[in-house]
């Protein structure tokens, strides 16, 4: 009964890590930040929105950490973009061409391959997850001045 408990706990732990990260998880976990926010700020982030003036903290609690960040400069001020990708599950056919060795009989075996080889094709559906740019937010000097999301 003693192995019950710790597995019950790494049980928890792990269900925990697989939960997904929402505003109000990451409020939740930075409560300090998203009190020195302003009212409007404040509105926006509880709703998982952002806007032009916004800091990275406010668009963090409000997005969540971004899948790539750049570094750069534009007219003398620093900029630093933020994208977030996500994948789509995209269906589509997938042909196959397989060869088999095997034992044949007579000079091109007995499936007309030569020395027993005889070639095979497949065709079936596959599902592969293609990446795309959910959102995108471009920050110059610390703050938002522009950003895109898809719909």
């Amino acid at each position: 009964m003693n192995w019950l408990l710790p597995l019950a706990a790494l049980s928890a732990a792990f269900l925990a890590s697989c939960a997904p990260s929402t505003p109000a998880s990451r409020i939740a976990a930075q409560p300090a930040v998203y009190e020195g926010l302003s009212g409007k700020e404040k509105q926006l982030v509880s709703q998982g929105q952002i806007d032009k003036g916004m800091g990275t903290e406010a668009v963090y609690l409000a997005w969540g950490r971004a899948t790539r960040e750049y570094e750069g400069s534009e007219t003398g001020a620093r900029t630093l973009r933020w994208d977030y990708t996500s994948t789509t599950p995209v269906s589509g056919n997938a042909y196959g061409y397989f060869g088999a060795f095997g034992w044949g009989s007579g000079r091109f075996g007995p499936y007309g391959g030569p020395y027993g080889y005889y070639p095979s094709y497949g065709y079936g559906q596959e599902v592969v997850y293609a990446p795309y740019l959910r959102a995108r937010v471009l920050f110059r000097n610390g703050r938002v001045s522009s950003w895109e999301k898809s719909r």
